[in-house]
């Protein structure tokens, strides 16, 4: 072990002195121009990591540090007279920092976020939770100098923000990488202000991507197992590159070490967007998607489960003005493929309102063809369509998936399933069907003789309107 030691110490000396051979002398050194130095003599050098083949993550951070800054967003409450402090801001916000004042009413209550520095005049990317609806923004960098901000931009879908900082100039920024090729396994490193105790450190690997978490049809996250805790929202998401490659936004609260981040690609789509005009202008299809899962893609013909299907078509959108219609797959969006369905609304949303793309579409009679759809604008929608919940059904026909069907005023409705039958995991009593193969139907008899004659390789392929929703579903046969 001594040996191995020594050797070690030999070879670190000879790459300070220029990675002399081990047959160089100290006279063909000195003819070089070159000193010999002793042990004692060799300058400090940056200590190498601790294992081979590991990233240098105490030097990255080194690097990248001066480029993250802690938020503090400070919201003022004003409430009625006598009423408690509680409000639905709380989780992130957290309790009161002063007393309410009986005069006015006012509580201010403080949260606590992080970002990063976008460029050297001083723009800050965060999380656009972590400064909704603030009255004052404060910026702390690691230095110890403080700046106030103000929102430059904010977009809410992509839970994004670019904050100004007030007389801020020639500041450290963080490189932008990319997301796109970062791949499953990768080191990550996570810089941010969790639980308000400053610039912590945590590293991890990338779990996942393209992580769809219900937050909204753009969800598309890096999930990492780099600690991630309150306060980290906003941060960002380094590569071993010293790259940002991903905001982080997300914990998992049943979880321990899962956490997601915005891909930092998403956040070079919006840049311009939100730092000229402040808000974000997105194209629109105007269509209503389901996912294809593998009984789907049986009976729709696909090699495998992809794509998105639609289930229903906005009437005089971009999706009906191009040709498109309920129990189409769109495979390709611009020659990027639609793996899962949620990839549609987010390749579409990268393009401006008015742009004419091109979507490759499996048709819902087996056709491939293309179309050109000329995108519309994406408004907010104020409601949700209302569920409807369909009368029961006088008796009707039965079929051999193990359905029971009937009649009655909002169509041919499932009146009962078969206990053990495969349309036991798709339908449910109450479901109406409009389509069975592909082909409209108009009473309880017709739709179970078209069953009936569904062909044996293939599963059965129903529309149906499930709680006020249009869906396609497959059931293989008992």
């Amino acid at each position: 072990m001594k040996t191995r030691m020594l050797a070690s110490t030999a070879m670190a000396a000879a790459l300070v002195l220029g990675c002399r051979g081990p047959k160089e002398t100290s006279t063909t050194a000195g003819i070089r121009g070159q000193t010999t130095l002793t042990n004692a003599e060799v300058p400090a050098a940056v200590p190498p990591p601790a294992a081979a083949n590991t990233p240098d993550v105490a030097g990255l951070v080194g690097r990248v540090s001066p480029s993250v800054v802690n938020i503090t967003a400070t919201q003022e409450l004003r409430l009625p007279h006598g009423e408690g402090p509680e409000d639905p801001f709380e989780s992130f916000f957290g309790p009161p920092t002063g007393r309410r004042s009986e005069r006015d009413g006012i509580v201010k209550r403080r949260g606590l976020g992080s970002g990063f520095i976008l460029d050297h005049a001083g723009h800050v990317v965060t999380n656009a939770h972590v400064v909704e609806n603030a009255t004052t923004l404060r910026v702390t960098l690691s230095d110890g100098r403080e700046f106030d901000a103000k929102v430059k931009g904010r977009d809410r879908r992509l839970d994004l923000a670019i904050l100004e900082l007030r007389g801020a100039r020639d500041l450290p920024q963080a490189p932008l990488g990319a997301s796109e090729p970062l791949r499953v396994g990768e080191y990550v490193v996570a810089i941010g202000n969790p639980f308000g105790l400053g610039n912590t450190v945590t590293m991890g690997i990338v779990s996942a991507k393209g992580r769809a978490l219900g937050a909204g049809p753009y969800d598309d996250f890096i999930q990492t197992d780099a600690s991630i805790n309150p306060g980290n929202s906003g941060g960002p998401l380094f590569d071993v590159r010293g790259q940002v490659v991903g905001i982080s936004t997300a914990i998992a609260a049943t979880g321990q070490g899962i956490g997601f981040a915005i891909p930092v690609d998403a956040l070079k789509d919006v840049l311009p967007q939100l730092m000229e005009k402040g808000s974000v202008s997105r194209g629109r299809l105007g269509v209503a998607i389901q996912t294809v899962d593998a009984q789907l893609a049986k009976a729709l013909g696909l090699e495998k489960p992809m794509g998105a299907l639609i289930t229903d078509v906005e009437p005089g959108g971009a999706a009906d003005k191009a040709g498109l219609e309920p129990g189409d797959v769109v495979t390709n969006v611009d020659q990027a493929p639609v793996v899962q369905a949620h990839d549609l609304p987010r390749l579409v949303a990268r393009k401006m309102p008015g742009t004419r793309v091109p979507l490759d579409v499996l048709s819902h009679n087996g056709a491939r063809h293309k179309v050109v759809a000329t995108l519309d604008e994406l408004q907010d929608r104020g409601s949700e369509p209302a569920t409807r919940t369909p009368a029961p059904a006088p008796p009707g026909g039965r079929t051999d998936f193990g359905l029971e069907l009937g009649d009655d005023r909002t169509g041919i409705v499932v009146r009962g399933i078969e206990p053990g039958s495969a349309a036991g995991d798709a339908l449910e009593p109450g479901d109406v069907i409009v389509e069975v193969n592909g082909a409209p139907v108009s009473n309880a008899r017709e739709a179970a003789a078209r069953m009936r004659d569904t062909r044996k390789e293939r599963p059965l392929l129903l529309k149906v309107l499930h709680g006020g929703r249009t869906l396609y579903v497959a059931i293989e046969r008992d």
